[in-house]
């Protein structure tokens, strides 16, 4: 089996040379597509720095006019420098391809993080579009209108700090009152101008800014409709509906963005300025737990007794804030709070529909596995069950995320997670409250259970896991929430697991797994050498699948429909 074609590999070398740097890279694992571009994660074999590399192949630039479009998008990106626009490293070109060597953002994009979530809370919020306005505040001081600003092309880094990227619809202002006339943009995001063919400039950002907000705050576009025809005639008219639910300070923001008018707009130093950011807490940092699953509400509700003063950040800065320390005062006041209805029967619903739309149709088989090229990178899982003891027959489960965090599923259905710090630690009870502490402080009746959690950690870190770096405590940390699990079984032929964050995972007896997610629409198969390919399961229905592959999908089929019937979720 090859993960990519031969002709691939001729056509994208292994070892990739810059002429005008005298760089070598040497080209890594698949990172994604986009457009006429390849992405891959490249490394400077001289340094070991690790960048995206996106190549496009010179047979795919044929008219004059992509040619043009490449050269622009290259000239505008490589003139900027700033802590929230992608790092632009290099360009070059060999006989075959173009290379723009980019700042790699491995936290994907914020479209995965919308597909996760849906809405994300308002400190949030806050916190991506403080960055995200900073970044275009500085696009637009350089005279350059973005004109594509949507989840997809705003990235993020490790610390999830917001990078805006792809400039191939961007456009440099030449003179004062210059407007421009293309139809460009993406349909959810595109101002009513743009349209209308009225000429644009740079208030279509901010309508995109405003669609953008709302989309983290609602969950969904405000003008998304089924058909294009319907999203438009709603943008012309600038016709959507706020929810009763938001607060006033971000009603009012959005509305300020999504004017018809776009001479009414604000500018984006005013938007730095509004109310929304100084209405609540604006975290300095998010843990990247909040990728999937949503913060924790006892420090950004500002309702925890024991909270410490927030305290500002740089001094100057009178609007990023810091919450408690992960390390709590006194945590044994700590009421049990609710969080988020459960929404776990509905991700398996969805998840047995989907797997059964997929295999009841007449789905290809390939004789070998789907290439790297049709896999789909961005829509990996975050968060995965890489170790597990079953100690059920005495005192419960016990597993090891991949981030090296631990967990117990008591058999009396409480949980307790451990952070991979060591030192947070999440305690379910069993009507699904939580509850927050530390191994330092914690509740007299959980003694017991803590010391079984310690003793779960130590067999696993002793007979399982991989002895890793110990992972230090981060402020962050104080706001983090880790998906857990669910509901386990194990069959004849597996393990079963299904976790929070709507994730299903299958560890088979061969050492395989497969990892299902409803809200990515996708399946990763994990083969015994522990290579990891993530595939959506409209690329399988278009291009069918090996018969390993059907067959695992199929078992969760069965499985899922068992679970479903007998009411186990």
């Amino acid at each position: 089996m090859t993960s990519i074609k031969e002709d691939e590999k001729k056509e994208i070398p292994e070892i990739i040379h810059d002429p005008q740097t005298n760089c070598t890279y040497q080209r890594l694992r698949f990172f994604g597509k986009g457009g006429f571009a390849k992405c891959y994660e490249i490394q400077d074999i001289a340094t070991n720095q690790v960048y995206a590399g996106k190549i496009v192949s010179k047979k795919l630039m044929v008219k004059s006019s992509q040619k043009e479009k490449m050269a622009q998008e290259i000239t505008i990106h490589r003139s900027l420098q700033h802590k929230h626009v992608v790092g632009f490293h290099s360009f070059f070109e060999d006989s075959l391809n173009i290379y723009i060597i980019l700042e790699l953002c491995k936290k994907r994009s914020m479209m995965e993080l919308h597909k996760r979530r849906k809405a994300i809370t308002e400190p949030e919020t806050r916190f991506f579009m403080r960055q995200i306005l900073l970044g275009v505040q500085y696009l637009h001081s350089r005279r350059i209108i973005h004109r594509d600003l949507k989840l997809g092309n705003l990235f993020l880094d490790d610390d999830l700090h917001v990078k805006i990227g792809d400039f191939g619809l961007a456009a440099k202002i030449e003179f004062e009152g210059e407007r421009k006339q293309t139809l460009c943009g993406t349909p959810n995001y595109i101002a009513p101008e743009i349209l209308t063919k009225k000429g644009h400039s740079f208030e279509v950002d901010i309508w995109s800014l405003g669609c953008i907000m709302y989309t983290l705050l609602v969950g969904k576009p405000p003008f998304e409709t089924s058909t294009l025809k319907d999203t438009y005639k709603r943008i012309k008219q600038c016709e959507y509906r706020i929810p009763s639910t938001l607060r006033k300070p971000a009603t009012a923001m959005i509305v300020l963005q999504l004017q018809s008018n776009p001479a009414r707009r604000p500018s984006v130093d005013k938007l730095l300025k509004h109310e929304f950011f100084s209405s609540g807490i604006l975290p300095a940092a998010l843990p990247v737990s909040c990728l999937t699953t949503a913060p924790r509400t006892d420090q950004l509700e500002g309702l925890s007794i024991n909270r410490r003063p927030l305290n500002e950040v740089n001094g100057n800065d009178q609007t990023a804030m810091v919450v408690d320390s992960p390390v709590k005062r006194k945590p044994l006041d700590a009421e049990p709070r609710s969080v988020e209805p459960s929404s776990h029967k509905q991700n398996l619903i969805a998840l047995r529909d989907q797997l059964a739309a997929l295999l009841h149709g007449k789905l290809k088989c390939r004789p070998e596995c789907l290439t790297d090229e049709l896999s789909d990178p961005a829509a990996q899982p975050l968060v995965w069950v890489g170790k597990w003891v079953d100690y059920s027959d005495k005192y419960g489960f016990g597993y090891q995320l991949c981030d090296e965090s631990v967990g117990v599923m008591f058999n009396d259905t409480t949980k307790l997670i451990m952070l991979a710090n060591g030192l947070n630690v999440h305690y379910i009870n069993r009507h699904g409250q939580e509850q927050y502490m530390t191994m330092r402080e914690y509740p007299q009746d959980l003694d017991k259970k803590m010391k079984l959690l310690t003793y779960f950690r130590r067999y696993m870190t002793e007979h399982l896991m991989k002895a890793g770096a110990s992972v230090p405590v981060r402020d962050s940390d104080g706001l983090s929430r880790l998906p857990h699990l669910h509901q386990w079984f194990r069959t004849t032929l597996a393990v079963i697991m299904y976790l929070t964050n709507g994730t299903l995972q299958i560890n088979f007896q061969d050492h395989t797994k497969i990892i299902l997610c409803p809200l990515m629409q996708a399946v990763t198969y994990i083969d015994i050498e522990k290579n990891f390919r993530t595939f959506r399961f409209s690329t399988i229905e278009e291009h069918g699948c090996d018969k390993k592959l059907y067959t695992n999908l199929t078992y969760a089929l069965e499985k899922l429909n068992s679970v479903l019937a007998n009411k186990l979720c």
